[in-house]
Order: structure tokens, then C-alpha cells, then sequence
């Protein structure tokens, strides 16, 4: 493809000195080979024009770049207002507009668009539109797989992939759209057919500053991403009626609005809902009809996530059948609520809960449980919003019978500060504090353990029959990331070791 065919995706008035044949995109410099067109990227980090001779060195035929000052001599190049959303664009027509010709969902909010996926996965699948899925535990279709670094990846990376994915027999996708890729225009080149609001609580706050700015980045999915035009006449906005920011992002929205919750004026909600330790039941109701379901999920949150997949799934246009037998046929989601077996009679969960609405939504289930008693181990990472921990903390002390305060992800940040941190958050509950070897048995309060590997192990040998264990913060990761270091470390794992110790 020439280099006059992709500036012309973005303003066919440009005019170029010369037209190169175009091998290959990229925006980091050490990805270029002969035939490149680079991108000059302004990172958080690295601001991508420092590059731009390293990567003419290295092949690059053209460059895309914001400060003309930083023009190469010798090759042509284009200076634009936004690089980031010229890739996005042009890295779609590079690889064919992969997401034109199939339904696309695009789903942001801070809690629940894990799950929601996988429930809307089995949807598109009983109504014969076998999905691709792009999400925080992975990238896959069918037999591919593999696991995700981002969210949502850059775009060049994210177009190359769903044209890959569509190539496999793809005839959908579905995928979590971050507040990070919106803002930095990653997914402005995938053409959506429905975009869904899940909701929204503090999170990211070390990137976005405050909640208007988090909203904000959200609010372009609705009011940039989802205009309809003669490619895509019918996009649709699905709003979570019951959240409070939902009303905003619906009056911004481009598209007709379809909205669900659990308020009467929902266009998609259920009677008669019940959440037991059975699981979940209820009669869904849609403007096309209604019908009972059953779900082995648990918990109020995860009634949400169903009524978030119907809404969808009804926005597409799929049979009432292909939404129950989405529901009723889900049955896991990695990391999430997800059961560790053991010979101990103790219910072991390890789930991803890093915020603390998602937290609390959690531990508020689980104490809804039989009156058992609840262990629950989590930390905060570091490098990222400091504002949440004493929240999680909260939670945490509030809906426990014990709680351990650990390390999750420190990265470059001191554990022990962490924990401090998260420790001044429950302090104000009154709680008492043990040092961990004063617990020989179960004891209400808390502790803090800064070696995650020790405190899972305490937990382990404090619990006795009938007791709940939560490990939350990490969920689905196979890694803990200490300075820069990414070492391996899963949850379920090291849970089941500390089973197998205990009963050795």
C-alpha cells in the first residue's frame, strides 16, 4: 500500500513529496524494518520524536509526526494535530477496515467487563456468530489464544490483531475498551456496532486526576466511537440506568440509547431477581419479550453483568434463546470468583477485585453466605492510584472476620509503605490489630504480611471447615511485579501449595 493511500484515510488534501511503497506500520523504533512507515508517539514516558532518525537508520520510508521539527531529511512526512489517532485510522486501512463488515462491542466501565464478555461470548456463539474476544485475561478465538499485555492494545497492534482474528473465521468482537485506550485514541479506528456502560467508581485516578476526567475518556466511546454512518446505521449505546453516571453518558451518546438495571423504566431488567448461594435467578424482560434463567454465578454485581450481555445481545438483535443459553451455559470466568478445590472444607476464591466497590460487591455476596466465617487477603499495587487503598481497606474490615493486608503488585514503590497506606484505612474501624505470629488461631481484626506467598499461607492455616478465604487483587495474573522484575506468582497456585502443606 502507498503512502498516499493511507494519508488519504485521514485528510486526502494532504500533499506528500513522494509516494513510497508501505511494508509495514510501527510505532516504536525498534520494531522498524525496510518499508516502514513510523509513527512518532508522544508517550507519558518518551515522546516517540526522539526517535525518528533511529528509525530512518533502521528502514522507515515515511514518518507521521506532531513537531515538524523533527522532520527527516531525505523521506517524506506528514505532521498532524494527533498522531496517535492518525495510526489508529490509518493502521485500519492498512490491514483492510478488519471490523467493517461484523458486529463490534466495545465495552467500558470501571467493574465487570470481564465477565460480561465471556457471558456475551456464549451468546454470539448460540446465535451462530462465533466471537473474537479482546479483554484483561487475554486475545483469543476458537483454538488461538494468547495473553493480554493491555487491556486494549495499541492501535496499530489492535488492528493487525483483529485482522488476524477475522482471517480465522471471526464473525464478531467483542472487547474492553479502557479508559486509557480511549483517551489515547487506541480503538479510534474499529468500527462499533454497540458500545456498553457498565459503571463507574474512582480507578486509574493516578492517570486520569479526577473522576470528570475519568468520565470524560469513557464518555468518547458513546459520543465519538458510535456515530452512525452507511457503513453502520443502527449502533446502539447501552447504558447501566442504575449507575449514577449512567443518565450523563446517555445523553452524550451519538446513537439510540438501550438501557438495563434493575429501576422499572429499564428497557432491560428482571423480576422477581433472587441471588442465593445457589446462584441467581429470575425472569429477564426485554422490549421483545421475557423469559426465567438460571445462573450458577453469584452475587447482586454479577445479576448486573447478565442484564448487561442480555442488553447487548438484545441491541444485536439476537434471538431470546441465544441470550438464555448465554446465561445458563456460563460457568467461569479465570480470577474471577474462582474456586480453589481443597480437602479442608474451606471455600477458597480467588478473585480480581482491585477497587473498592469491586471489593465490596464482593465480600458483600460472600457474607450473605451462611453466616461463615471470611479471611480475606489483598494488597494494592503500586505506581497506581494511591487514593483507593484506604477504601479496599475499608471494605475489607467491614465484611471480614479477619483481614490480612499484603503485598499485590508493588513495582517500584516500597511494599512496606503500600501497606502502610492500606493500614491507615482501616484503622478507624475499631478493629484489633495482631502482629501475624500472635495468630496461632482464627482471631477477628487484621494483620498485615508483606510476603504474599507467607500470608496466603496464613490464611490457609488459620482457616478451619466451613470458612471462606478470599485472595483478592490479582485474580487471573500468573506474575507479581516487585520493582521492575515480573516474577511468576498465581494465586491458585500458591493456594493449593499451601493446602497441600497444611494436610501433609
Amino acid at each position: 500500500m502507498n503512502f498516499s493511500s493511507l494519508i488519504a484515510a485521514i485528510d486526502p488534501s494532504i500533499m506528500i513529496p513522494a509516494d513510497p511503497e508501505i511494508t509495514g506500520i510501527a510505532y516504536d523504533s525498534r520494531r522498524v524494518s525496510p518499508g516502514t512507515l513510523f509513527f512518532a508517539l508522544k508517550g507519558t514516558a518518551v515522546d516517540g520524536h526522539r526517535f525518528i532518525q533511529e528509525a530512518v537508520r533502521s528502514g522507515a520510508v515515511a514518518v507521521v509526526l506532531e513537531e515538524s521539527a523533527f522532520a527527516p531529511a531525505g523521506i517524506p512526512w506528514v505532521a498532524v494535530a494527533n498522531a496517535r489517532l492518525a495510526l489508529a485510522r490509518m493502521a485500519s486501512h492498512y490491514y483492510g477496515d478488519p471490523t467493517a463488515g461484523i458486529p463490534v462491542v466495545g465495552i467500558t466501565g470501571t467493574n465487570g467487563k470481564t465477565t460480561t464478555t465471556y457471558i456475551l461470548e456464549g451468546m454470539l456463539a448460540a446465535a451462530g456468530r462465533p466471537a473474537a474476544v479482546l479483554g484483561t485475561i487475554s486475545y483469543r478465538f476458537g483454538d488461538f489464544q494468547v495473553e493480554a499485555p493491555h487491556t486494549t492494545p495499541e492501535s496499530a497492534d489492535l488492528q493487525r490483531l483483529l485482522r488476524e482474528l477475522v482471517d480465522r473465521g471471526a464473525m464478531s468482537v467483542v472487547m474492553e475498551v479502557s479508559s486509557h485506550a480511549l483517551e489515547q485514541r487506541r480503538a479510534d479506528g474499529c468500527s462499533f456496532d454497540v458500545g456498553l456502560f457498565t459503571n463507574l467508581t474512582p480507578e486509574h485516578l493516578d492517570y486520569h486526576r479526577t473522576m470528570e476526567s475519568y468520565l470524560a475518556s469513557k464518555r468518547r466511546l458513546f459520543s465519538d466511537l458510535l456515530i452512525p454512518d452507511s457503513g453502520k446505521p443502527r449502533r446502539r449505546a447501552v447504558i447501566n440506568l442504575d449507575d449514577p453516571a449512567g443518565a450523563e453518558l446517555a445523553a452524550a451518546a451519538a446513537c439510540p440509547v438501550i438501557t438495563y438495571g434493575l429501576d422499572s423504566a429499564a428497557h432491560v431488567t428482571v423480576r422477581t431477581p433472587c441471588c442465593s448461594v445457589a446462584g441467581i435467578t429470575g425472569t429477564l424482560v426485554t422490549p421483545e419479550g421475557e423469559f426465567p434463567f438460571r445462573s450458577s454465578m453469584l452475587g447482586r454485581f454479577n445479576l448486573y453483568n447478565i442484564l448487561a450481555a442480555a442488553a447487548v445481545g438484545f441491541s444485536l438483535g439476537l434471538s431470546l434463546e441465544a441470550l438464555r443459553s448465554g446465561i445458563e451455559q456460563h460457568r467461569k470466568v479465570p480470577g474471577r470468583m474462582e474456586q480453589v478445590p481443597n480437602d479442608r472444607g474451606v471455600t477458597l476464591l480467588v478473585d480480581y477485585a482491585h477497587t473498592g466497590d469491586a471489593l465490596e460487591n464482593v465480600l458483600k455476596t460472600l457474607s450473605a453466605l451462611d453466616g461463615r466465617r471470611i479471611i480475606t487477603l489483598f494488597g494494592c499495587g503500586g505506581d497506581r492510584d494511591r487514593g483507593k487503598r484506604p477504601v479496599m481497606a475499608q471494605a475489607a474490615g467491614r465484611y471480614s472476620d479477619l483481614t490480612i493486608i499484603t503485598s499485590d503488585n508493588p513495582r517500584t514503590e516500597e511494599p512496606a509503605a503500600i501497606i502502610a497506606q492500606v493500614r491507615e484505612g482501616i484503622l478507624g474501624l475499631g478493629l484489633r490489630e495482631y502482629r501475624a505470629e500472635e495468630l496461632v488461631e482464627f482471631m477477628r481484626g487484621f494483620t498485615t504480611v508483606e510476603n504474599r506467598r507467607v500470608a496466603i499461607r496464613l490464611a490457609v492455616r488459620l482457616s478451619r471447615p466451613g470458612d471462606i478465604i478470599l485472595l483478592a487483587g490479582k485474580g487471573h495474573e500468573e506474575y507479581q511485579i516487585i520493582g521492575t522484575t515480573k516474577e511468576r506468582f498465581d494465586d491458585r497456585e500458591e493456594a493449593a501449595a499451601a493446602f497441600r502443606e497444611e494436610t501433609a
